[in-house]
């Protein structure tokens, strides 16, 4: 009767001990593959940042950085009535007025120095460009029309360019930040845009698509 006794007190003595073993058994199951979710989440959300957005186009032009979804692109270029930035006398510039004709519109600003550096590349470009009939259209952004003009005697601008002094018309174009340009073709659409400093590769591949 002793022995029996005992054994049952034995066999219940193992029970919990099973039991605790099942549930620590279980615990880590459970951790081991909350973590592998945890880390596969994790792997996820990187490739999903690396990854380009589905039709984004990647490629560049030269060394520019793909444009293909500015919004302005394939757009009619924005319409404006801008003040002449000139010396003398000279009537207001009205883009609707060269429609028919290839534009470059590049939004500048004095006291930049990317612009500093891009002025004489544009001057040049519009000099051999000007043949094919390309209009080259400085925008001169919120500016003084006396720093403007200082700008354009220090660096030998010569083709058109008029002043946005209060911004307007930087903000139809989207601009945040000079240098930006604008590559419009004769139908008046935005074909182009680069939204930082011209290269002299970058802007010949861009006027290319004015003159082809």
């Amino acid at each position: 009767m002793k022995t029996d006794m005992l054994s049952s007190k034995e066999t219940q003595a193992e029970q919990p001990t099973g039991r605790k073993s099942s549930s620590r058994r279980r615990s880590i199951i459970i951790f081991t593959v909350v973590s592998l979710l945890n880390v596969g989440l994790l792997i996820l959300l990187w490739s999903q940042l690396t990854t380009p957005a589905p039709g984004l186009n990647t490629s560049s032009v030269g060394d520019a950085p793909a444009n293909a979804n500015d919004p302005l692109i394939g757009k009619p270029a924005p319409d404006f009535t801008l003040a002449a930035l000139s010396a003398h006398v000279e009537p207001a510039l009205h883009l609707a007025s060269l429609k028919g004709k290839p534009l470059v519109i590049n939004f500048w600003g004095s006291s930049c120095a990317p612009c500093a550096e891009e002025a004489p590349l544009l001057q040049a470009a519009w000099q051999r460009a000007r043949a094919q009939g390309v209009v080259f259209i400085g925008i001169d952004y919120q500016d003084t029309q006396s720093d403007g003009l200082s700008f354009l005697q220090k660096h030998g601008i010569t083709y058109l360019n008029a002043i946005d002094a209060n911004g307007a018309t930087a903000i139809n174009y989207g601009v945040t930040g000079t240098p930006e340009t604008f590559f419009i073709n004769p139908q008046g659409v935005v074909v182009a845009t680069m939204r930082s400093e011209l290269t002299a590769q970058v802007l010949q591949a861009k006027l290319a698509l004015l003159t082809r």
